[in-house]
């Protein structure tokens, strides 16, 4: 027996899941966790392989101090996106509440020369800190 696909099930389009998004995000934004966590914890069920809902949905995880969740959301976003900076970002500071020092580390130095400014500083910030 195959995966359910919710989507077809329920006869929900991508405009509705834009409209879970866009709603989970505003809580994200507000620093409503635990609210944003049940619409990207629904948007995992949806649309289990987007590689956007694994990274925010591990976000949410870490800012709610479950770094072990956390980990196991950014490793699915990796799998489907390799190189998506702002989830490598996100696990290397999962790495480092976990212990895992040395393997955040190095993350950080593979972003510190990323082209987004942002990230490149994040990661900087990171090694001064954690070095």
């Amino acid at each position: 027996m195959g995966q359910i696909n919710w989507l077809d099930k329920i006869g929900w389009t991508e405009e509705n899941l834009e409209d879970i998004r866009y709603t989970g995000f505003s809580y994200v934004k507000q620093g409503k966790y635990e609210i944003a966590l049940n619409f990207f914890e629904a948007l995992a069920i949806l649309v289990p392989n987007e590689p956007y809902d694994a990274q925010t949905l591990g976000a949410i995880y870490l800012q709610l101090n479950e770094p072990k969740k956390a980990l196991k959301q950014f490793e699915k976003a990796l799998q489907l996106a390799p190189k998506h900076a702002p989830t490598l970002l996100n696990l290397s500071k999962t790495f480092f509440s976990l212990g895992r020092k040395e393997e955040a580390l190095k993350i950080c130095h593979l972003l510190k020369k990323n082209e987004n400014l942002a990230t490149a500083s994040v990661a900087k910030a990171l090694i001064l800190a954690y070095s």
